[in-house]
């Protein structure tokens, strides 16, 4: 039987973060839905450093659409959870479906992949991520610590259901161990 992960974004995602996982996902015959607020293309980013810069850059990247609206989402429908980056999170972590969806996983002990700024989505469920550990882009530290979850000092870090990246550079080791967590839960319930 096959696996369903969830993406949720919107607009001004990080390229490589929702079309690296999204593809990944198909190559391993995993069924992909993209959800965002509203059903539409998206409009992703691109973000790269540049040394006469303090901080990051952003480009307009290709677009994806976006396969339906969180709000027709029932989570209970999927075996895991990826949050993208960008500035996407920004903006959707005040959608009560997305923290709806975000709680979900949370609660059922799914896998559940954040990566760059998706951790920005998961400071609005607060009483689901204290005590947690959790690694993401360096500015997002202070509301990860604000939300009561431990900032670690990693490129990646795996807590439980939790696997959390610092950036787009390390979404290959962020793909192996989601697949890993979503290989255990799909184990569990053959047996």
């Amino acid at each position: 039987m096959s696996k369903n992960v969830l993406i949720v974004t919107g607009d001004a995602v990080e390229a490589l973060e929702v079309f690296y996982p999204y593809y990944r996902c198909i190559e391993e015959e995993i069924n992909c839905t993209i959800a965002s607020p509203v059903k539409k293309k998206l409009q992703t980013v691109v973000h790269d450093f540049l040394p006469e810069m303090e901080t990051f850059t952003e480009k307009w990247g290709y677009k994806i659409e976006s396969h339906a609206s969180v709000d027709d989402i029932n989570p209970a429908d999927y075996d895991g959870l990826i949050i993208p980056g960008g500035r996407a999170p920004e903006y959707i972590r005040m959608n009560p479906k997305v923290q709806e969806i975000a709680a979900h996983f949370l609660q059922e002990d799914k896998p559940l992949g954040v990566i760059c700024h998706g951790q920005l989505v998961l400071t609005t469920v607060r009483e689901y991520v204290k005590g947690r550990e959790m690694t993401a882009y360096t500015a997002c530290r202070p509301e990860i610590e604000a939300a009561g979850a431990t900032y670690i000092e990693e490129l990646l870090h795996v807590d439980g259901n939790i696997v959390s990246g610092h950036a787009w550079p390390d979404l290959p080791g962020f793909m192996k161990e989601f697949f890993k967590l979503l290989n255990v839960k799909k184990e569990a319930s053959v047996q």
